[in-house]
């Protein structure tokens, strides 16, 4: 099974990356560049045979995916932060063409609390 991270790669995804490689399922993580998973993270589970990739193209992620995640772009302590951030993460939005692309039974997960129109749509969200 796949399961997909759409944007930052945060503690969220770090801790993703974390559950597959001792769960073993697979994990696309789609990330604007510059905002990465942790590389020491991400080595210690490959070096463990984790199936993971990261990727700048939200839809490859999505692709087959039983499972969409997200989170919020700027988070806490990093609102200072948050105009440049919206303007990295343009295009990684979870909205229903992305959830299209995932398994015809996929379900979208978030830590909340959402931002609704920023990382995900109204649409998926409810």
């Amino acid at each position: 099974k796949k399961i997909a991270w759409i944007g930052d790669g945060n503690n969220m995804a770090n801790s993703w990356i974390e559950a597959a490689q001792l769960l073993g399922f697979e994990l696309s993580l789609a990330c604007p560049e510059g905002y990465d998973p942790d590389p020491v993270i991400l080595g210690i589970a490959r070096n463990l045979g984790a199936k993971v990739w990261v990727l700048r193209d939200p839809a490859e992620a999505a692709e087959g995916a039983v499972a969409v995640n997200t989170d919020v772009w700027a988070s806490m302590g990093q609102e200072d932060e948050a105009e440049f951030r919206q303007r990295a993460f343009k295009g990684f939005i979870v909205d229903a063409a992305l959830m299209a692309r995932a398994h015809k039974d996929a379900i979208f997960m978030h830590c909340l609390p959402a931002h609704r129109g920023e990382e995900v749509s109204e649409e998926v969200l409810e």
